[in-house]
């Protein structure tokens, strides 16, 4: 190809169709994506650690070299892969955004990334992210702040903010995330791109030190298309016995409906019965403009069929989040005491991550358990819920992108935000209950280019219907979602 910056536009899928019919090598895919890294990464901080150009065009041209004996590893074969910094990739530091680890080079990849090399993708470097993965906000001391992709006087959200924006401004063709607390779908929500959390156990995370409990985070894919996202998920999924609880079976996408030329027929909005659960009638802050624009989405599914119907959660909310309060210090305290061990890391870790370990030192195993027996609860309700419903619909953030110098929303309105996360609140009913959650594109501020997302959560491994609710909705909107942030 003559403009090699054309390469960018393309979506992976695209991409790789072009690469398997010799349009375009890996060699000039490479070129491409490295010069417009070079172009846009310092303006936004996305990618980090990249690796050295030499490295990469040689691990192009390899890949070159075996398409021209006809040999392919796989629909990501020669196409530019950054791991979000919470994943291993061999010759890359893990660092988890800390100068507590900004040294801390792996002896093997990632489940995941394993997976993702098998189909043929290069690691070019990792994705940026918070401290720890703790706050929903870009930022680290190590490698400083990823600003929306929109907007840089704005947070990109996260923890996935690193990846989200590679996406949006096109210095990725797909990319990966993770998700605790919303980590894939409020990044997902604030650029303008897609997200999905997967049920609990589809991709396995890790290997970690703790493979019974520590089961509320999950690895996930993110991209511009739901067909992207689609593919990944089924590169990334499938049991890995190293990851006991994780589910059997890749998920097979084969089936998926995916057009925008007539959405006669295609499946997925037809006689949808969408749950908007809103702001939980009143008990979840939410700034001016937000409901708004999700209702707006779900609109638009109405209009090819779905039935949307206002609806009560049904459930103790402030036991829900009590009940979040201990998993969450539960599962990160014992993680944060790790590296409080290494000589100089109390001085180095972010409060939050210190109030985290602090508040788990206060847990006795009666809180735990009865945490799990209302989280248990929890998703027995949901079941009901579920016979009334294909999906649940909440927004995926209860603000607006918010200033780039601010650590965390202070408050929402007239409410105060008593901890860093608590204005995310929105985002822990499908990570408790282990049920997969997918962000959509939604709207936009009606003052600022700031982007939102509205979340569908789904049916308990029930991964394949949502995506295809996704590939309708996508069909609905296939001009709207066209809209590119400035220099993308």
């Amino acid at each position: 190809m003559s403009d090699l910056t054309d390469i960018t536009d393309f979506n992976a899928s695209e991409l790789s169709e072009r690469i398997h019919q010799r349009q375009v090598s890996c060699t000039e895919v490479m070129q491409a994506y490295l010069e417009r890294i070079e172009r846009l990464n310092p303006r936004f901080n996305a990618i980090v650690n990249l690796a050295p150009t030499d490295s990469l065009l040689a691990q192009a041209r390899q890949c070159d070299a075996e398409l021209a004996k006809g040999q392919s590893q796989g629909w990501l074969h020669g196409i530019p892969q950054a791991i979000k910094d919470t994943g291993h990739a061999v010759g890359f530091a893990t660092t988890f955004g800390s100068t507590v680890l900004q040294a801390a080079l792996p002896a093997k990849d990632s489940i995941m990334t394993e997976r993702m090399k098998a189909a043929g993708a290069i690691v070019i470097g990792k994705t940026n992210m918070p401290e720890l993965g703790l706050g929903s906000h870009t930022f680290n001391t190590l490698f400083g702040a990823t600003p929306n992709a929109w907007d840089t006087a704005v947070s990109a959200g996260g923890s996935s903010g690193g990846a989200a924006v590679a996406l949006a401004q096109r210095m990725l063709p797909v990319a990966d995330g993770s998700d605790f607390m919303g980590s894939l779908r409020n990044p997902a929500g604030w650029n303008h791109i897609f997200g999905m959390r997967p049920s609990q156990g589809r991709v396995p995370f890790g290997p970690g030190a703790d493979v019974w409990v520590d089961q509320l985070g999950t690895e996930g894919p993110m991209a511009r298309s739901v067909r992207d996202l689609a593919r990944l998920l089924s590169t990334q999924s499938g049991h890995d016995a190293r990851q006991p609880l994780s589910i059997h079976g890749s998920v097979d996408v084969s089936g998926l409906a995916f057009t925008s030329d007539a959405l006669c027929g295609l499946p997925g909005l037809p006689g949808l019965r969408i749950g908007w659960l809103g702001d939980l009638n009143g008990h979840l802050a939410m700034e001016d403009g937000i409901l708004d624009v999700c209702q707006d989405a779900l609109q638009h599914m109405a209009g090819q069929g779905a039935h949307v119907d206002a609806i009560g959660l049904g459930f103790d909310t402030q036991a829900l989040w009590d009940c979040w309060l201990v998993w969450r210090r539960a599962l990160v305290g014992p993680k944060v005491a790790a590296l409080l061990r290494i000589p100089g890391a109390q001085d180095q870790l972010k409060p939050e991550a210190l109030w985290e370990h602090e508040n788990s030192l206060k847990l006795s195993f009666m809180d735990f358990m009865q945490a799990s027996q209302t989280r248990s609860a929890f998703y027995q309700h949901l079941l009901g819920l579920f016979n009334q419903y294909d999906v649940l619909a909440l927004p995926v953030a209860q603000t607006w992108p918010f200033a780039l110098q601010e650590r965390w929303p202070q408050a929402i309105g007239a409410r105060a935000m008593d901890t860093y996360h608590r204005w995310m609140e929105c985002t822990i009913y499908a990570t408790l209950a282990g049920l997969p959650a997918i962000s959509l594109p939604a709207g936009f501020h009606p003052t600022h280019d700031w982007p939102m997302g509205v979340q569908l959560i789904g049916k308990p491994q029930g991964d394949l219907a949502l995506l295809q609710v996704a590939a309708a909705y996508e069909a609905v909107r296939s001009d709207w979602l066209q809209k590119r942030p400035a220099q993308a």
